[in-house]
């Protein structure tokens, strides 16, 4: 270590002491050996094609709906049937009750649907678990209590009245782009689940099945109507008007059901998924076959056949994946390898490099209402999205891309396209929602199917962050107009205490992250008052042993934010943050750096059972299994690179390839 000890007086005491070879045996090659087995782990898994695909972990709903499809289509898999009853029992908590994320409270809708997809497959009734998810049902205060949506799919069986669900009229698909309750001022993934529903709600189909009622489930006090339905639908009625929807004389419901009928079939990717989604998907298939497609019309084998790819069959259970994440997967991991020290002309870089330039989208969408004239170029989240790419996907991608083969190459024409897409979808308040442009009509999150708050596409901090980063990969800086409107609406909408809200990860911890690397990569000045708020505010929630944490729960609790159970994901994120900003030699970097590489396990991964990722936040969360190992890498590479450059030193013979 002589060059180390030539250049200790350029590095604060705590790091010299971080670079000893004595210091806990040698916690420099402790970092080389973390990094390098984590490495190889993602070496060693890469599929053929290129690409990495790890399972995205939601929870039970996703599966038990599955299973109400396949009864309701009439699709009789005993074999399938009992894995699936395996896993519900096994994700069940000792309390009788399903959360909807690691360690949360039980809930009331997903313990209806795993109690209601286990006595649709013949589960006993009398059995304790039934018995125990039944007392947390009527405790919680029944089925009345549930969401919209797990009420929609006990109706389907018979078990709730249909006149009970609030209205969406179908006759909403044939409203024009610019009004206020056109299909296309909701959210993309709204969009694609309730134009199905809107046909089911019309059309009131009911499947009986012996043995599966649920009036176990009902109270005495059944009936009565949460309240803020009550008065969510006196918005929604005042806007809509109550005589066109509730009047049985409705002169465009025929061409209304027509159309949504051609929309959906529209709407089907070639591989026969909607929208890349369960809830889509599932919903689409049943509007389609209650409309008569038989089950063995092509629209439908197809839709089944694309519900398989997202099944996930662990040998005795089988589990259903809510979306599936490869094309996410594979940018972050390129970057991570490519931080981690792989030379981006190393074959498995190229190849996934090139796997993802084959998944770009060059045909219309969605988006285009709001974009006629804007080129398509993004890419999307899954193998098979073309009618919604997502920016968040396209910008990850086009810095991996930057990583992998460099802006002057032969992939030139896809990144030009794909930088332009991406920038053309900046939204007027200056940030960037994940599907589309200015999706932020508040109002629609106060219409009785709101009840996930989750109808609207809005611009966001963690996303517009995201994206500054992506333009200062490429050479754009501050001074972009782009950039400038971004720049404005991420103070805008910085909380009082310096941090920043997370949507599509768990949460201030993400959110804060994201904004950091995006304004370092665009060349902010982080001397800047709002800026060092930020940085503090990381600092100030670092645990005890090191990591960092936040529970699901600061959704709906903020005086949570930054506090939970340290886990490898947010550990990194808030790493990636501070250095970013700059505090490669603070203490807490340091202690970061350190809880990592005592958490790391042997085969180079990191055990975290805590979501840490948001589909709908408060309501529906997710366990990315790739976070827990592709951040973690990224933090610690990125940390020895840095460690390069302050003492000199090559690369380590043990960061070759093995």
């Amino acid at each position: 270590m002589k060059t180390e000890t030539a250049h200790s007086q350029k590095l604060g005491s705590e790091l010299r002491d971080f670079l000893k070879p004595e210091s806990k045996g040698g916690l420099l090659d402790h970092l080389v050996t973390a990094i390098e087995r984590t490495k190889n782990y993602y070496l060693g898994c890469q599929h053929p094609e290129g690409y990495w695909w790890f399972e995205l972990e939601s929870n039970v709903t996703i599966t038990a709906e599955y299973l109400m499809l396949l009864k309701f289509l009439g699709v009789a898999n005993p074999e399938r049937e009992k894995k699936i009853v395996n896993h519900l029992l096994r994700q069940q908590r000792s309390d009788g009750t399903w959360s909807i994320y690691y360690d949360g409270p039980g809930e009331i809708s997903a313990t209806v649907e795993a109690y209601f997809a286990l006595k649709l497959a013949g589960y006993p009734t009398d059995s304790e678990e039934m018995t125990k998810a039944r007392e947390f049902v009527l405790d919680s205060g029944g089925i009345e209590h549930c969401r919209i949506f797990t009420r929609i799919f006990l109706a389907l069986f018979g078990n709730y009245p249909w006149d009970k669900i609030p209205p969406f009229p179908v006759e909403l698909i044939l409203f024009p782009d610019w009004f206020p309750f056109s299909i296309y001022s909701f959210s993309s993934w709204t969009r694609a689940s309730l134009v199905p529903i809107s046909i089911l709600l019309h059309l009131r189909p009911v499947k009986h099945i012996d043995g599966a009622g649920v009036s176990e489930l009902y109270t005495t006090a059944e009936g009565k109507k949460r309240s803020s339905n009550c008065a969510n639908f006196l918005i929604f009625s005042k806007h809509i008007g109550k005589l066109l929807f509730k009047s049985p004389f409705r002169p465009l419901r025929n061409k209304a059901l027509k159309k949504a009928e051609e929309w959906i079939v529209d709407h089907q990717e070639e591989s026969g998924d909607w929208a890349g989604i369960q809830p889509a998907m599932v919903n689409s298939l049943l509007a389609l076959f209650s409309l008569g497609y038989p089950l063995e019309h092509p629209v439908i084998q197809k839709g089944l056949d694309a519900l398989e790819g997202f099944l996930i069959d662990k040998g005795d259970e089988v589990v259903l994946q809510s979306c599936i994440s490869p094309v996410w997967d594979t940018a972050l991991n390129c970057i991570a390898l490519v931080e981690a020290g792989i030379p981006p002309e190393y074959p498995a870089i190229q190849l996934a490099a090139h796997w993802l330039i084959g998944q770009q989208i060059f045909r219309g969408g969605d988006w285009q209402v709001k974009r006629p004239n804007l080129e398509p170029g993004g890419w999307a989240f899954e193998f098979h999205n073309d009618h919604y790419p997502d920016v968040d996907d396209s910008a990850v991608v086009l810095m991996a891309l930057q990583k992998a083969v460099g802006k002057d190459s032969t992939a030139k024409c896809a990144i030009e396209r794909g930088i332009n897409w991406v920038l053309g979808m900046q939204s007027k308040d200056g940030g960037w929602g994940a599907f589309d442009v200015d999706n932020n009509k508040e109002y629609l999150n106060r219409i009785p199917f709101a009840d996930l708050e989750a109808m609207i596409d809005p611009s966001t901090a963690d996303l517009t962050g995201r994206i500054l980063q992506m333009m200062g990969y490429y050479g754009y800086d501050k001074n972009h107009p782009v950039a400038k409107k971004a720049i404005r609406f991420l103070r805008r909408t910085q909380e009082p205490d310096g941090s920043w809200w997370g949507r599509w990860g768990v949460n201030y911890i993400y959110g804060t992250w994201s904004v950091l690397v995006g304004l370092e990569s665009i060349g902010e000045d982080f001397s800047q008052p709002w800026i060092r708020k930020a940085v503090r505010w990381l600092k100030e929630h670092q645990n005890p042993d090191g990591g960092w944490g936040e529970t699901c729960e600061s959704y709906k609790d903020p005086s949570l934010r930054g506090q939970g159970p340290s886990t490898a994901s947010q550990t990194a994120w808030a790493l990636l943050g501070l250095m970013a900003a700059g505090e490669w030699e603070s203490p807490e970097v340091h202690k970061g750096i350190l809880y990592l590489l005592n958490n790391q396990q042997h085969d180079g991964t990191w055990e975290e059972k805590y979501f840490t990722g948001t589909g709908f936040p408060k309501y529906f969360m997710l366990r990315y299994h790739n976070y827990r190992n592709c951040f973690p890498l990224m933090a610690l590479g990125r940390y020895y690179g840095w460690l390069q450059n302050q003492i000199k030193m090559p690369r380590k013979a043990s960061l070759q390839i093995s």
